[in-house]
Parts: structure tokens; sequence; C-alpha cells
């Protein structure tokens, strides 16, 4: 790692489409709302493997270190920091690097007792979570909640969650391997199913709530699946872009659609977010399972990872190694 504080090392991407590249580059001076954060970890997302193919924010400057989310600490005073927002990874420089010059719209402190390994996944898939359960599906005890990839970075954090506020929960996984990791975040039953099978599989839950990272057929078998007057939130599309919705379903059971989409929200929603989410981290009411913490050299080791669903829970950069 390089000690020239005017430096640092960072995964950058040349060219959409091919791999990331880890060099040495120049930091620029931090403007008069800005903050250098000396970077410990940061989070890896499907929406980074998209910025790194050019399906989002194809129109960023290239070169650029990618990175949408991190931890660290603040150069100037040294508190604990999460990075998130303001364009980083997309219209300027990203996490995924030893050092980052950030708008402070996009810092948020960290809580005392959580740690910066941890701290590095809230800034997209806690805050994800918190938002879509508490904010957009007002998740409650009365709920009953059905997880679509329930082993995945935002799915394991929502089963967490969603239990934590006594609602019943129910995850959905394509491997049966992952059952125990998703029981242990507090879901009450596994299923293994895929989208031709998840109606029958679930239909002893009938359920109130659908979180949906998968779409594809999965889903129009979660409209079917849902109870009259259920919600269905939708945050990922890991499985495939496009979907087939039976829309007389829709209307007929009186059922509520939300789209999460971070990337166009206020900095002082998502500023909320982070801290309720980093809050919640904090006493324990939802929990971030590390699968792997890889060293920055990997980061295209981290892409494939997530391509081939070879983890349960977050992969995290150590961005210091």
């Amino acid at each position: 790692m390089t000690t020239d504080t005017s430096r640092a090392r960072a995964a950058r991407l040349h060219a959409h489409g091919k791999p990331l590249v880890v060099e040495e580059v120049e930091v620029a001076s931090p403007g008069d709302d800005e903050v250098v954060v000396e970077m410990s970890f940061a989070g890896v997302n499907p929406v980074d493997r998209y910025a790194a193919e050019g399906r989002v924010a194809p129109d960023g400057p290239v070169p650029r270190t990618l990175g949408m989310e991190g931890a660290g600490r603040r150069a100037d005073d040294g508190r604990p920091v999460i990075v998130q927002g303001g364009g980083l990874g997309t219209a300027r420089d990203g996490a995924w690097s030893s050092r980052v010059v950030a708008p402070n719209s996009a810092v948020t402190d960290v809580p005392p007792g959580v740690d910066l390994v941890e701290a590095a996944a809230m800034g997209v898939a806690g805050v994800t979570a918190w938002r879509t359960a508490t904010e957009q599906a007002k998740v409650t005890a009365d709920d009953r909640v059905l997880v679509l990839g329930a082993s995945g970075g935002v799915g394991s954090i929502l089963v967490s969650l969603c239990h934590s506020l006594g609602a019943q929960v129910w995850g959905q996984t394509g491997n049966s391997d992952k059952t125990a990791f998703i029981t242990g975040q507090g879901a009450e039953q596994v299923v293994t199913a895929g989208a031709a099978e998840l109606v029958a599989a679930v239909a002893p839950l009938e359920p109130s709530v659908v979180f949906d990272a998968l779409g594809d057929g999965f889903s129009g078998a979660a409209i079917e699946a849902l109870a009259p007057y259920g919600r269905f939130v939708t945050f990922g599309v890991s499985a495939g872009p496009m979907a087939e919705i039976n829309m007389q379903m829709v209307y007929r059971k009186a059922l509520t659609i939300y789209g999460y989409g971070g990337l166009i929200e206020s900095a002082e929603r998502m500023g909320a977010g982070k801290a309720a989410a980093l809050a919640a981290l904090a006493d324990g009411r939802l929990k971030v399972v590390v699968a792997d913490v890889l060293p920055l050299g990997r980061v295209n080791d981290a892409f494939t990872a997530l391509v081939d669903r070879a983890v349960s829970g977050k992969i995290v950069l150590d961005v210091t190694a």
C-alpha cells in the first residue's frame, strides 16, 4: 500500500466489459464541501458489476475507480465513517481505493461498537434492506414475508431484519446447501425452488410481502403467490431484467408494487436511511454476514463469485491489502 498521501491504490475501470486494473492513482485535493477518507473495506454489489459492464452509469468518466460503498476513517479527525452516494463509483472515483475524496453528503458516521468490515456493507445492501422493509413494505409482526434470493447480500439482511420486526419469514434459494445459512439469519422455513416451482412451494405461507432481488420468472410467480392486499418490493434482477406479470392478479388482489431505486434518491433521504441502518446493525436488529474478505487485487474474482452465486452474504474488499 502506498504511503504517499497524494496517491492511492485503486481498482480502476478502463473499458466497459473488461477486467478492472488495480493501480496507483493521483488523489485530488478535497474541495470546500469534501472530505478525505482513509479507506479500510469496501462492499461488492451487483450494481458495481453493472457499472463495470456499462449497464449502470454508461456515460460515467473512464478510467475511474469503481465501488459505491465502503468504510474507513476520516483523514481530518480519524472518525469511523461509511461512504456512499454523491456519484461515488458512477460520476466520480469510488470506494475501491485506499483513499477517497468524498462529498460531505456521502459520508455517514459509524456508531460505536460496529466493526468497519460490517459497516462497509451498509451503504448499499444495508440501507436497501432497511428502507425496503421499513419505509416501503412497512413490515410488522402481522406479516408473512417471503424473501427471494435470501442468501444474497441484501436478501440475507432482509431475513434478519424482518425476523427482528416479528414477522414470519421464509427464504427462497436455488441451492439447498444454503438452507442452514438462511435459517441462521432468522428464516422459519427455507424453500429450494426455481421460478416454476415457487407458487406451490410457498402456498402454505400465503405471503403478505415479497422481496424480489431476482426478477425474470420469479417476479411473475411472486405476484401469483401473494395474498390479497399484499406488497411486492423489487430491488434487483440477478436472474434477469425481463419479467412477465399477470396484471389481472395485481388489480384483482389489490396488490401494491414498489420499486426501490437507491441511485435516484436524494442525499437527505439516503443519509437518514444509512444512519438508521447503522443504528439497527449496532443494536442487533439486523445482521450482516460477511462471506469473504478479498484483497483489492482480487476484485475481478469478486465479480465472478457474484455471477456464480458462490457465496452466502456479502463480499467485502480489503482495500489496504
